[in-house]
C-alpha cells in the first residue's frame, strides 16, 4: 500500500479525504442534533442550570455541521480540478498526436508505387466525363492498370460550399477530415464493392485510383441494350440487382463507421466480364464542394425526395436510388427519356412504375427484350413491386438493404 500511496499521491489524499467524510457523515448519524421531544405530562421546570448541558450540546451539533460542509466544499472543489486538470491533459495530448496531414501521393497497396502513379497521371487515358468528375485509364510501369477518378473543387465532406475550388485554401481541419474519409475507402473489403487503392493530392485537384473493371459502367452496358448491341438476360439483370444491394448492405451493417453512397447510380455501378457489380464513388461526393446546379440536377433522377427537400441524406437514401437503378433494369428505359417528360410518363420513373402497378399493368413495363417464359415474368413483376416500395416518398416505408437482399434472394429461389 505504501508502494501504490508513493506512486500516486493525488489519488490517495482523495481516498483519504472521502474516507474522512464518511467518518464524520457516520458520526453525525449516530448522535441527534436535536433534544428529545417534550413530554405531554406537566412538569415542572427544570432549574436554571439544566440549560447549560443543551447549550452545548446544540454548539457541538452546528459545530459538526459546519465541519462537514467546508470538508465536503473542499472534497468537491478538490475533484472538479482533477476533472479539469484530465479535460487539460486530454486537449494537450489529442493536439499533440493529431494525424499528421499527408502530402503528396499515398498508396494502400504494394502493387501502387506512389511515385510512379504520380508521375504516370499525365498519361492517362480519357475514359469519361461525370458531373462528379473525369475518369481515366492509367498504366503503370509495372503493367498495372487502374482507373483514375479527378476531383475538382474539394472541400472536405462538402462542409464549406463556398469555399474555394482551390486544395490550397482548405484548413487543416477539412483535410484531416478528407484524409480520414479516404483512409475509410481504402479499408473497404467486399467482392461488390470498389475500394480506394491510391491518391495523389494536388494544389488544385484530387486524383484517386481504383481497380480497373474492363467490362464498364451499367450505363455504358444499358444503352448497348437499347441500342440492340447487348442482350442482357433476366438472370444477369436479376445478378446485378442483387449484388448492388449485398454492395449496399456491406456499406450501411459492416463499415464502421457506416458508409453512405451518396451518389449511387448506373454510371457508379461497373461490371466486370460475368456482368458482376461493384460500386464505384462510395462516398465520393461528400469529398466535392457543393453548389453546383448542373451537378444537383444531374442526380436528381436518382436521388431520393428528401436528398433535395432538405439536403438530409440517410442509408434509407441509397436504397431509393437502388430503386430507380432496378426500375432501370426492368423496363430497360433511361429517366432520361423524353417518355417520362409527357403525360404518358406520368411525372418520372418511380411514378410511372408505381401507377403501372396500381392499375395492374406492372407485366407492361417490362422491357421486351426479357419477356420469355411465365415464370421468369412473373419473378419480374414482384420485383417491380420491390422497386416500388424502395421508392417510397418517406424513408420510413423504404426497405433497409440487409432486408433488400433477402427479399431479392428470396424472389429468386422461388
Amino acid at each position: 500500500m505504501e508502494m501504490m500511496a508513493s506512486k500516486n499521491p493525488t489519488k490517495t489524499l482523495a481516498v483519504h479525504l472521502l474516507l474522512l467524510l464518511v467518518f464524520f457523515l457516520s458520526l453525525a448519524s449516530s448522535q441527534p442534533l436535536h433534544s428529545e421531544p417534550m413530554s405531554t405530562t406537566t412538569q415542572s421546570p427544570p432549574p436554571p442550570q439544566s440549560k447549560i448541558p443543551h447549550a452545548q450540546a446544540g454548539g457541538a451539533a452546528r459545530l459538526r455541521r459546519i465541519v462537514l460542509g467546508v470538508l465536503f466544499g473542499s472534497l468537491t472543489g478538490f475533484l472538479l480540478s482533477l476533472a479539469f486538470l484530465y479535460a487539460i491533459r486530454v486537449a494537450i495530448l489529442h493536439a499533440k498526436y493529431a494525424p499528421a496531414i499527408v502530402k503528396g501521393p499515398v498508396s494502400f497497396t504494394p502493387q501502387i508505387s506512389p511515385k510512379n502513379l504520380h508521375s504516370a497521371l499525365p498519361s492517362a487515358q480519357p475514359l469519361a466525363h461525370g458531373p462528379n468528375g473525369k475518369y481515366y485509364k492509367l498504366v503503370l510501369d509495372n503493367d498495372v492498370t487502374v482507373a483514375v477518378k479527378r476531383l475538382e473543387g474539394v472541400a472536405a465532406a462538402a462542409s464549406r460550399p463556398e469555399a474555394s475550388p482551390s486544395m490550397s485554401n482548405v484548413s487543416k481541419s477539412d483535410m484531416r477530415r478528407l484524409q480520414r474519409q479516404l483512409e475509410l475507402l481504402a479499408r473497404v473489403r467486399h467482392q461488390n464493392v470498389m475500394g480506394l487503392k491510391a491518391y495523389v493530392r494536388e494544389a488544385d485537384r484530387l486524383s484517386l485510383a481504383y481497380d480497373f473493371v474492363p467490362g464498364g459502367s451499367l450505363e455504358d452496358v444499358m444503352k448497348r441494350v437499347r441500342s440492340q448491341q447487348v442482350n442482357l438476360n433476366w438472370d444477369a439483370r436479376n445478378r446485378i440487382a442483387i449484388g448492388v444491394a449485398k454492395g449496399l448492405r456491406y456499406l450501411h451493417f459492416e463499415c464502421s463507421p457506416r458508409i453512405l453512397h451518396c451518389n449511387l447510380k448506373p454510371s457508379n455501378v461497373m461490371l466486370d466480364e460475368g456482368f458482376e457489380p461493384r460500386l464505384a464513388d462510395c462516398g465520393v461526393s461528400r469529398l466535392i464542394a457543393s453548389g453546383s446546379a448542373d451537378r444537383e440536377l444531374a442526380s436528381s433522377l436518382y436521388s431520393a425526395p428528401e436528398c433535395y427537400q432538405t439536403s438530409r441524406y440517410t442509408d434509407k437514401s441509397d436504397v431509393y436510388s437502388f430503386g430507380m437503378i432496378l426500375g432501370v433494369l426492368l423496363s430497360g428505359r433511361d429517366p432520361t427519356d423524353q417518355f417520362f417528360s409527357g403525360e404518358t410518363g406520368r411525372g418520372g420513373l418511380a411514378r410511372w412504375l408505381r401507377h403501372m402497378q396500381q392499375s395492374g399493368d406492372a407485366k407492361d413495363a417490362l422491357d421486351s427484350s426479357i419477356l420469355g417464359e411465365e415464370g421468369e415474368e412473373d419473378e419480374m413483376v414482384m420485383a417491380v413491386r420491390v422497386a416500388i416500395i424502395c421508392l417510397s416518398d418517406l424513408p420510413a416505408d423504404r426497405p433497409s438493404s440487409d432486408e433488400l437482399v433477402a427479399m431479392l434472394t428470396q424472389l429468386h429461389s422461388l
